[in-house]
């Protein structure tokens, strides 16, 4: 029996009417997408067309999902806002706050007792409101979601950027930031400009060594970080038919990595099976009933280039194995190519570790195709050359893999089952081989791996793979290996090869669990208190930002120049940084330190124009804050790409930064900023960026006539005294303007509550 039942039943029954009024009103086919899109307006029936990537567009998502990390700030925002309850359902996932360490009994252990105050906040604060809570160890929340709240047709908003597996269920599924949601909790629409679409044809069948990451991987290759960004990607053709459910899934996770909006697919057979095996014939039984309305119109997909923005087409038949990296995502390289090009770039070639899991590959196919390369070592007597550590994504998952000798396979190869939580893929990984200053390499079929991603360690080179490719590299040790056409030498000095992965789409006996590790919402929370002591480490209970003067911006000192690639984890580090996601105040102690300085192309080291001198970014922008003088922080293209964390966005708001001004934003951290009260601007001449010095003064001088469409001036004042004029645009509609003019979303939602 699915969750919220009746609310999927409602959504269906209304798709009908909203569908064909919204292809009368486009006169035009439809795509999935835009049926999805067009049926979840917060009026209800459409009644114009919008147009794609200029329209801001007010919508109604169905449901919520927050993970732990993020889920605190979130909450604590909820709690301002006056309501007794979410509008819409929510639940909270804790799956970060875990560091994979010796593996899941003791690592769980360990985070219980450690993070017990964020855990005990996070299910208080959730039997309050109505929200739903999975208890530490039930699973990481992209594939608890998938498992048991996604739904084809729907829309979902969640506060983490791989909210987006969910399209794997045919969902249009966005990661937002924490205010986005509060939004949503408080009964208020989402807003989200209208997307551009892309469409992704998937022709052939996959084969051998090839598997679904490697349809993103190339997808990525071709789009790169910022290709997908105010698009979403539509997958369609037989090809897409031919994947299984959770595969989709996979591709779906890591289209946040190319910075699509989301990505989907039709509903197909594939997806019944998936609802079926875990337990929702019912949503499979509606689906059935409405299934024209939950994939795009024949004639879209016959004549893609007609209905789309972009088309690829990529032939499954002939696509090869990739492992993309090292520190980006984008950088794709078939699995023959890539020891040639490691020499290249002396990247060592020797493989530390392997690890299968995260939230884009760790469900029952994942492990099933990953345990047949892993058998076949145990069997061809192959001792592997690398370190192993497996991350099931859910308790069900693991329960059912351990129950059908899945488990014990990566076992009888040494490899360490860690906890069902993100682990290494977020940083919340304690490596047992540091490595210090030493290059290294490691594998991984996680979606990231952005430099100090998964271990901390600037020198740890990390590639991107699907779990069965991963194995393989793994046993080998090494990163040239191909497992294709190479062979191994096994412990008793033969010369052995590795055969093609076979794997499982669903278990042959059914899912099983006995403890999911859900919590339910008592009926009435009035009377739940929810604690936060003034004097905790972890938890901060929030103050209102100032709102704006009205007045023009003057004398705003630069804090930092970032040079290359800023994301969100540069902005705001996870890793040891997790504790303190629910204090404010504490975690702003590592904004930006992770950015490099495009004068000295030195980390988290700055020249104060208070006192000449350099220092680390905090503390100098703290002696800014003391002293009243507001700052701008100066940025390259995809300024905030990556995790939907909107602590990038509140740390440097809290700090006393005032303006972003950057070549270009990602999709979510441009909102974030506008959601915090903060000025997110982009060089109306890129070039402009140059003409910015380590001393300078900025003057807003025509903020006062701050208006949609209306780019801004900014009066340069070098040290020496000399001035440049430059002009910045902005994406801010008269909506987002009010947020700025209150000092925040929030803010305004209170004062809407106050009336």
């Amino acid at each position: 029996m699915a969750f919220d039942i009746d609310m999927i039943k409602k959504v269906y029954s209304t798709m009908d009417k909203r569908v064909t009024k919204a292809r009368e009103i486009v006169g035009k086919p439809l795509t999935l997408t835009e049926k999805i899109l067009y049926s979840h307006l917060w009026d209800g029936t459409p009644s114009k067309a919008f147009t794609r990537g200029k329209d801001y567009v007010d919508f109604a998502p169905d449901r919520i999902a927050c993970q732990d990390a993020t889920a605190q700030m979130a909450l604590l925002q909820f709690m301002q806002a006056g309501k007794d309850n979410v509008a819409v359902p929510t639940t909270v996932h804790c799956d970060h706050l875990i560091q994979a360490k010796s593996g899941a009994a003791d690592d769980l252990k360990r985070a219980n007792d450690t993070s017990k105050e964020v855990f005990d906040f996070l299910e208080s604060v959730s039997n309050k409101y109505g929200i739903g809570f999975w208890k530490p160890g039930a699973g990481i929340i992209h594939q608890v979601v998938l498992e048991n709240y996604a739904f084809p047709g729907g829309m979902m908003i969640g506060t983490d950027s791989h909210t987006v597996n969910a399209g794997g269920l045919g969902m249009v599924a966005v990661g937002v930031g924490g205010a986005d949601a509060v939004d949503v909790m408080a009964g208020m629409p989402w807003e989200l400009k209208f997307p551009k679409l892309i469409g992704v044809k998937l022709t052939g069948e996959l084969n051998g060594w090839t598997a679904s990451k490697d349809v993103i991987l190339k997808v990525a290759g071709i789009l790169t970080v910022k290709g997908g960004t105010g698009a979403i990607l539509e997958y369609f053709g037989e090809g897409a038919k031919n994947l299984s459910c959770t595969g989709k899934g996979t591709i779906c996770n890591m289209g946040a990595e190319i910075g699509a909006t989301t990505s989907t697919f039709g509903f197909d057979e594939s997806m019944e099976r998936f609802l079926r095996a875990t337990d929702r014939n019912d949503i499979a039984d509606e689906a059935n009933k409405i299934k024209s309305h939950l994939t795009g119109d024949p004639e879209v997909y016959a004549n893609p280039e007609q209905y789309f923005d972009q088309v690829i087409e990529i032939n499954l038949s002939e696509l090869r194995p990739h492992l993309n990296g090292p520190f980006t995502p984008d950088l794709a390289t078939p699995v023959g190519q890539l020891g040639q090009k490691a020499k290249e770039n002396g990247w060592p070639i020797k493989v530390d570790w392997g690890l299968i899991g995260s939230c884009t590959n760790s469900s029952y196919e994942d492990l099933t195709r990953a345990s047949s390369i892993a058998k076949q070592a145990v069997d061809k007597k192959l001792k592997p050359k690398s370190d192993f550590g497996i991350n099931p994504g859910s308790e069900q998952i693991r329960y059912t893999a351990e129950r059908d000798g899945i488990l014990k396979i990566f076992e009888d190869l040494d490899a360490t089952i860690f906890t069902n939580a993100c682990g290494p893929c977020i940083g919340q990984w304690d490596r047992s081989d540091v490595k210090g200053d030493e290059k290294n390499t490691i594998v991984h079929s996680f979606n990231r791996n952005f430099s100090k991603r998964a271990d901390g360690n600037p020198n740890t080179h990390a590639f991107v793979g699907s779990p069965e490719m991963v194995a393989a590299i793994a046993i080998s040790g090494r990163l040239d290996f191909d497992p294709m056409n190479d062979t191994l030498i096994n412990e008793e000095g033969e010369e052995v090869k590795l055969e093609i992965p076979k794997g499982l789409e669903l278990p042959p006996l059914g899912f099983e669990v006995k403890e999911s590790g859900y919590l339910a919402p008592t009926e009435n929370g009035k009377n739940v208190e929810v604690k936060v002591s003034p004097t905790s480490e972890r938890l901060q209970l929030l103050d209102p930002f100032e709102p704006w003067d009205r007045d023009n911006l003057t004398n705003v000192k630069l804090l930092i120049k970032a040079f290359g690639k800023c994301t969100t984890d540069h902005i705001s580090m996870a890793g040891p940084w997790l504790r303190y996601r629910g204090h404010l105040d504490n975690i702003a102690n590592n904004t930006l330190i992770g950015a490099v300085n495009a004068f000295n192309k030195k980390t988290n080291f700055v020249k104060s124009q208070l006192s000449g001198e350099y220092g680390g970014v905090p503390d100098v922008q703290r002696e800014y804050k003391k002293a009243g003088i507001p700052t701008v922080v100066v940025g390259d293209h995809n300024y905030g790409e990556g995790s939907s964390r909107e602590h990038a966005a509140m740390q440097p708001r809290h700090l006393g930064v005032k303006v972003v001004l950057v070549k270009s934003f990602a999709r979510i951290h441009e909102t974030n900023l506008k959601k915090q009260g903060m000025l997110g601007l982009t060089f109306a001449n890129e070039s402009d960026y140059n003409l910015i010095q380590e001393d300078d003064t900025f003057n807003f001088v025509d903020l006062k006539d701050f208006a949609p469409e209306k780019p801004l001036t900014i009066e340069l004042v070098h040290k020496d005294g000399s001035t440049d004029t430059i002009k910045a645009n902005h994406t801010y509609n008269n909506a987002q303007i009010e947020w700025y003019k209150e000092g925040s979303a929030l803010n305004l939602i209170k004062k809407e509550n106050a009336k």
